[in-house]
């Protein structure tokens, strides 16, 4: 039997020898036709629809940035709305404030106007019934004096007044002496 393998070797005609890194020429054309119907599948129909998605995801990506940069802007003009409506507010408010002061100021000028006013005329009011007072009581010594007077003389004279004229002449000489002198002493 060794002899029969020796021989089997010798017959076999040579050829090249095998390189492993090169595969036989039959299995690079089988190799091709697979690799060429995936290219084509892939390319005709996963390559779209990939391409496809990263499409849409940009537009997204696009359509978020634009979809931020309107809110950004729309933001910023609220903003600015809100700022310009604030200082309004406030410019109102000052206003308001100033108004609220002047007329403050007003109703305490006229409450101070009222208040003058009123004192004066308590004070007048009671001027004239001080007056009115000073005249009634002035009467009432002239009348009392004048009483007193009358009796006076009549005893001083020893007779009896009883002429109206004559008691009324005698009250009057005797009071303008009182007030000669009354004038005189100031």
């Amino acid at each position: 039997m060794t002899n029969t393998f020796f021989l089997a070797a010798e017959t076999l005609p040579l050829e090249e020898p095998i390189n492993p890194l090169i595969p036989p020429l039959y299995d690079i054309v089988w190799s091709i036709i697979p690799f060429a119907v995936i290219l084509f599948v892939f390319a005709k129909v996963v390559l779209p629809k990939f391409q496809e998605v990263l499409t849409q995801r940009e537009d997204k990506i696009e359509g978020g940035i634009q979809r931020a940069e309107a809110a950004k802007a729309e933001a910023q003009e609220a903003l600015e709305k809100y700022n310009k409506q604030l200082a309004e507010a406030r410019t109102e408010a000052a206003q308001i404030r100033d108004d609220a002061r002047s007329q403050g100021q007003k109703i305490i000028a006229d409450m101070k106007t009222q208040a003058t006013e009123e004192s004066n005329r308590i004070v007048e009011a009671g001027n004239k019934q001080l007056e009115a007072n000073r005249a009634s009581v002035v009467a009432d010594l002239r009348k009392e004096m004048g009483e007193n007077s009358i009796n006076l003389a009549e005893r001083l004279l020893g007779e009896q007044l009883n002429d109206d004229v004559k008691r009324s002449g005698t009250i009057d000489n005797f009071l303008a002496g009182l007030d000669n002198v009354g004038t005189a002493g100031k």
